[in-house]
């Protein structure tokens, strides 16, 4: 054990679970992280976002110069859903009689953030740093559209940095390529008119629903996968149009989300998309919207570099098992913060957590995991910095 006692580890899990930081307040969250750096003569700054009192990312260095290896964990977490289905506080971190730290977010992914910070805090008391950066950046908004995460690739945080962990909730095994995600909507615009009079009006449900017929049947002719991420996907997931049986609709729109990959990335659905919308319009008098709102692209690197060996020797020997080099379905910040970077870049996502906890009922970590996981990044960030030439 470090600086920090197990009990000072859980209490300061404990307050960052109990901040109710759901898709919004992740200011509160870095005010705490900022306090408790402050204490330990860390330096960090809060990076606002735009036009908002309550959203904020946290940036926090230790050490100087060359190599600058990047941390980062997002401080929002998903919605409860209905409370009445918890057996467990969602706000209030507690322990089962099997080890288990249940609350929202203590796997997605506040366990992972708050083992980054405590290591950063271990690693300037131990003063073994002895070259390199260790940049940490919490950010806002990840479970919708990262804009924490883009405003500080916006900013300039990852000009310099020479490779990225982020502690996303993958215990199981170490990540470094994952898909994209894109969410679209459709809007068809039409004409009100009463029923008995649809000519005078225009249906807009009729263009969007040929839309999502031309767009599902195209789609299915798409044949391209990846080795590691498989196949893209598409789905409908969202629509809307009317608000009365006997007026004709002069609005629609529909969702569609998409899980996309190198090989047929999100630039690749927009030309779709934009292909289908010129096909409905020239077969009527439609008048049709593509509005992509969320874009974040595929992340792929070889894994061939030495932080990821290094973070599999950690946590092979952390965890006694023989850890699976991988990839995700899910998507992370990293689809903003690596844009520009090769794919020779190091990139690992490996935290406490398993991946199925994500956004569950009475979701929890393990309390020997994260406990584990402070060390394991202590030394491992630590060593990875001293080795680099």
């Amino acid at each position: 054990m470090g600086v920090l006692s197990e009990k000072e580890r859980i209490k300061i899990l404990s307050d960052v679970i109990e901040i109710q930081s759901i898709n919004d307040n992740e200011l509160e969250v870095a005010q705490y992280l900022q306090k408790l750096f402050s204490s330990y003569d860390i330096k960090a700054d809060i990076v606002q976002l735009d036009d908002s009192d309550t959203r904020a990312n946290l940036v926090a260095e230790i050490g100087e110069g060359k190599p600058v290896l990047g941390v980062s964990g997002h401080m929002d977490v998903v919605t409860t859903g209905d409370v009445s289905n918890w057996n467990y506080e969602p706000f209030k971190l507690t322990e089962d009689d099997q080890g288990r730290l249940h609350g929202r977010g203590s796997a997605d992914m506040k366990s992972g953030l708050v083992a980054l910070a405590l290591s950063l805090i271990e690693i300037k008391q131990s003063s073994t740093l002895k070259k390199g950066t260790i940049r940490f950046m919490a950010t806002a908004g990840e479970e919708i559209t990262s804009s924490g995460a883009a405003k500080l690739y916006d900013e300039g945080y990852m000009n310099d940095v020479d490779a990225l962990l982020i502690a996303e909730p993958s215990q199981d095994g170490i990540v470094y390529t994952h898909k994209g995600t894109m969410d679209i909507e459709v809007i068809s615009k039409g004409k009100s008119a009463h029923s008995s009079m649809p000519e005078l009006g225009y249906n807009a449900i009729n263009p969007l629903t040929d839309f999502i017929h031309y767009i599902n049947a195209e789609y299915s002719k798409v044949d391209t996968s990846s080795e590691l991420l498989g196949t893209p996907t598409m789905n409908s997931t969202v629509i809307q149009g009317g608000d009365q049986v006997n007026s004709i609709p002069e609005y629609a729109s529909s969702l569609f989300n998409m899980r996309t990959i190198p090989e047929f990335d999100n630039k690749r659905f927009i030309e779709l998309f934009e292909k289908i919308k010129n096909k409905v319009e020239q077969e009527s008098n439609a008048s049709l919207a593509i509005n992509p709102y969320v874009n974040r692209e595929p992340v792929h690197t070889t894994g061939e570099n030495s932080f990821l060996k290094l973070s599999k020797q950690y946590g092979d020997d952390y965890f006694n098992r023989d850890l699976e080099l991988t990839a995700s379905t899910a998507t992370t910040d990293a689809s903003f913060l690596m844009k520009g970077k090769d794919d020779a870049f190091p990139f690992v996502m490996y935290g406490p957590g398993e991946t199925g906890q994500a956004h569950q009922v009475d979701e929890y970590v393990y309390k020997d995991v994260y406990l584990t996981f402070i060390d394991l990044y202590t030394n491992l960030l630590t060593d990875y910095l001293n080795q680099e030439s």
